[in-house]
């Protein structure tokens, strides 16, 4: 049997593919269009899927939407309601757009479908919704390596829920415990994200990136006035402070008056008050995050944990969590946010409506690595550098791995793309800029000359797994980037007096450890764990980079530029690298270097990515 689901017309659209209870393919629509969050219908995502396993469209048995449109426009108008008069202007820009396409979804989605896969079929008849909640938990149980557990999923709102508890045992799911709009933890922190000065559903990222230069000393007052936490973790937010429920911004005056002052305006200077407000929001959604946790660990007694949804992406938080060892074991959906919503809805039909045995994976878990996206062969790979003008080596495996470990010892900045494209917001060795964690200068050098990002935003270690204990306070695995724990002691440098009083961001181009370039400034760092099963190469060009250097870990940030979406194809893959300072790369068996390009294409690029 074959499942397809579908996440759409919010954000990150995506789609996913089952063969029974197997995961064949699953990506995210901004990765072939090249529009990052696109929300419009995946149409791309579902012909690589069909692609990747072969099959013709008749041969889908169900295709399953994420989430129950018409409910969420019932949440929509009764919000409106409940507060009339105040939102009348976002109510009146609201309600044309629902009323002509999104309270008519399904008839929406039936000409999508017939559109991307024909008119042969009745796709009415094949067309299943599930609830988005229940469509974040079944991604997260289903996939997990537990016969049972409990699960915590929390984002911004899905039809009328933002965080739900449900149980999990075999193929059964069932959601106990909701919380509902507009009580929102995942909105309490986009409210900061939009204040702090970053855009909301992307710069959440940044937030959190940002709050280890500050000192939470707006937190007592957030539990104060803007959120209210019961004995069980469950919330209550102070809506007079906000004005997501029914008007154009997250937050508004009143939240302005009670912070001191109106919300920073993007792309200007950030100040040790932003760095602070960043602090005391994830100090506040850590420790919520924990009360729940010890709510439901104390109502089921269950001894697993699984998570997703948006704020299941915290990597900050999820560290915290797994240090409380509130739960003996705990399992996060990398891909967390709304494009695991596909998965989950296949996964619910598969083994909720369609009644299905559940098979509980005897590997890691069931997600393959979540190496679930596009791979391509050599022959295209080459086909696609000639159309490119590229220079380009075809190596051997060994010659590949040994050229590009050297590369990285040199401190040179690699773009590495190989194998199956990750499915999830994180590069995981499959689409990845790889380079030495030892450098002092790299963390700059990558956000300002190749990411184009802000200087603060730290970069994460991708570690052999067996080596991981050895350099960080960590002793299981984290193969989706997902956890975040301190670099031990004994790795650690010394501060000098000078250097301990320095605040804010002046902390920044300060080396605290012996791999600085992913050592955060509180010491920690979001640990990728690297296993030879499920990616090999990057697995062994790792080790070859140890074998050079005696360091088992390499600088991994994703394969892009600020605002485009990771890379996908060997295209996108030598754009980014000749539009950016990247000295090398490797695709597929090819390695490129950046000397040997042309000079004029290379100022073509460069140009192109200043423009932007």
């Amino acid at each position: 049997m074959y499942i397809l689901g579908i996440s759409a017309f919010y954000h990150d659209s995506a789609a996913c593919l089952l063969e029974d209870d197997e995961i064949i393919a699953a990506a995210q629509e901004e990765r072939f269009t090249r529009k990052k969050h696109d929300a419009q219908f995946p149409s791309n995502a579902i012909g690589y899927c069909l692609r990747e396993a072969n099959i013709s469209a008749d041969q889908l048995d169900s295709v399953v939407f994420y989430e129950k449109p018409f409910v969420k426009f019932e949440r929509l108008l009764e919000t409106y309601l409940a507060f009339a008069p105040k939102g009348f202007k976002s109510f009146a820009m609201a309600m044309p757009v629902w009323i002509k396409d999104k309270l008519f979804q399904k008839s929406v989605l039936i000409k999508e479908l017939e559109t991307t896969l024909g008119e042969n079929v009745d796709w009415r008849e094949r067309l299943l919704f599930s609830e988005h909640h229940l469509s974040h938990a079944a991604s997260a149980f289903y996939p997990s390596p537990f016969e049972s557990a409990a699960v915590l999923t929390l984002d911004g709102v899905g039809e009328w829920t933002t965080a739900s508890m449900a149980l999990g045992k075999g193929k059964e799911l069932e959601v106990v415990k909701e919380i509902k709009f507009p009580h929102s933890l995942g909105l309490l922190y986009s409210a900061f994200t939009y204040y702090t000065g970053f855009k909301v559903n992307s710069g959440e990222y940044k937030v959190m990136g940002l709050a280890p230069y500050g000192v939470p000393r707006y937190a007592d007052l957030i539990r104060e006035k803007l959120i209210k936490v019961a004995v069980d973790g469950s919330f209550q937010l102070d809506m007079s402070y906000f004005d997501y429920a029914t008007g154009l911004t997250m937050t508004n005056k009143k939240f302005d008056a009670l912070l001191g002052g109106p919300p920073r305006k993007s792309e200007s200077e950030l100040t040790q008050r932003e760095m602070d407000l960043a602090a005391s929001v994830q100090k506040v959604t850590e420790d919520v995050v924990i009360q729940l946790a010890k709510g439901i660990a104390k109502e089921t007694g269950e001894k697993n944990l699984c998570l997703a949804g948006g704020v299941a992406l915290n990597c900050v938080a999820n560290g915290t969590l797994l240090r409380e060892k509130i739960f003996e074991n705990i399992w996060i959906q990398p891909a967390a946010g709304d494009a695991g919503g596909a998965l989950g809805a296949a996964l619910s039909a598969w083994y909720i409506h369609h009644n299905n045995n559940r098979h509980v994976s005897t590997e890691r878990d069931a997600m393959k690595g979540t190496y679930l996206g596009p791979a391509f062969s050599d022959e295209e790979i080459e086909n696609e550098l000639i159309e490119c003008g590229a220079v380009y080596h075809k190596l051997s495996e060994e010659e590949l791995i040994d050229s590009v470990a050297s590369s990285l010892a040199d401190e040179k900045a690699v773009g590495w793309m190989q194998g199956r494209m990750e499915f999830g917001p994180r590069a995981l060795g499959g689409r990845s800029i790889i380079a030495d964690p030892r450098s002092p200068a790299m963390q700059k050098q990558l956000n300002l000359k190749v990411k184009y990002r802000e200087s603060f935003r730290p970069f994460a270690p991708s570690v052999l797994c067996e080596d991981v204990n050895e350099w960080f306070e960590h002793d299981s695995d984290s193969p989706y980037m997902l956890l975040v724990a301190d670099v031990q002691k004994d790795k650690r440098r010394s501060m000098t007096v000078e250097e301990e009083v320095l605040f804010g961001i002046d902390k920044l181009n300060v080396p605290r450890s012996f791999v600085p370039a992913i050592t955060h400034v509180d010491y920690s760092a979001r640990i990728q764990t690297v296993h030879a099963d499920t990616n090999p190469r990057y697995h062994a060009v790792i080790s070859k980079f140890k074998e050079k250097t005696g360091c088992p870990l390499v600088v991994n940030t994703s394969f892009n530029v600020r605002g485009e979406p990771i890379i996908c194809t060997p295209t996108d893959a030598f754009k980014c690298f000749m539009g950016t300072e990247l000295d090398v790369l490797a695709v597929g068996s090819y390695l490129l270097l950046k000397e040997e390009q042309d000079e004029a294409l290379r100022e073509n690029y460069e140009e192109r990515y200043e423009l932007d």
